[in-house]
């Protein structure tokens, strides 16, 4: 059996949590792998700044930082940004996955030009930062909003009349004005509504949060992980350092 640790990059309660867990219930996977999934103990409102990010990478940084030593053999990280993925890599010598590079090139594979459909204007930086960093401009069609603030914490759970057909309309504008031939669902806490988008659609669309959790099996059955060449180990590790901020941290309301 090998354990996988997923971080949710927000405060949650158990019950809230669970909606994040929920996820695996959309992908078949290997009973030889368990996932389990932890909440940070600080993280910005929501991530529309660059102080956001920044937020973001400490509070993902310090739940991962020791997960080798728990025995984990591999980390997901629960959020389009990729949060936290490059610091953890640097610490860790095993697989590092975040959904936001993984389901881009992953719907390169599928088509030549992909849409990412999104809740909020306020998250396409994330989406351009990433297009920017791959050099894949060219393979992006369309990023479209349906303009509705998302809830981090009860996800899309109550809100499925509402919102589905919203995320609906905006992926058949992606494909007849845009031309995506993938539909890119723009975060994860988005995933309950994957099913309803593919059943209604005539293009493939990405679930990013699944879609970590295979490669992290493919990676783990194949052997690999990150480049130490890309990805340099930092010469005084600051483990402490970092809890001991968001210890502190988590004093504050979120």
């Amino acid at each position: 059996m090998k354990d996988v640790l997923v971080i949710v990059p927000f405060p949650m309660s158990e019950e809230n949590l669970a909606a994040r867990q929920s996820q695996l219930q959309a992908v078949d996977l290997s009973d030889q792998l368990r996932f389990t999934f932890r909440s940070t103990k600080a993280a910005p409102r929501n991530y529309v700044s660059q102080a956001d990010m920044v937020l973001a990478d400490v509070g993902i940084l310090e739940v991962g930082q020791s997960a080798e030593e728990e025995g984990f053999a591999a980390v997901c990280i629960d959020t389009m940004s990729d949060s936290g993925v490059a610091a953890l890599r640097s610490a860790l010598d095993i697989p590092v996955i975040g959904p936001g590079r993984a389901s881009m090139l992953t719907a390169m594979m599928l088509g030549s030009r992909f849409s990412v459909v999104t809740m909020w204007k306020h998250w396409f930086h994330l989406y351009e930062k990433t297009i920017t960093d791959l050099g894949i401009e060219r393979h992006l069609a369309s990023i479209r909003s349906i303009d509705v603030a998302p809830d981090n914490q009860a996800l899309l759970g109550g809100k499925e009349d509402d919102i589905f057909p919203l995320l609906l309309e905006a992926a058949n504008k992606a494909i007849a004005e845009d031309g995506a031939q993938v539909i890119l669902l723009g975060s994860t806490t988005m995933h309950q509504a994957h099913a309803y988008l593919s059943d209604n659609l005539d293009v493939p669309v990405i679930n990013p949060g699944p879609l970590t959790y295979k490669l992290v099996e493919a990676m783990l059955g194949l052997g690999l992980a990150h480049s130490r060449a890309a990805y340099p180990a930092s010469p005084v590790p600051r483990t402490e350092m970092v809890a001991a901020m968001m210890g502190a941290a988590g004093n504050f309301d979120h």
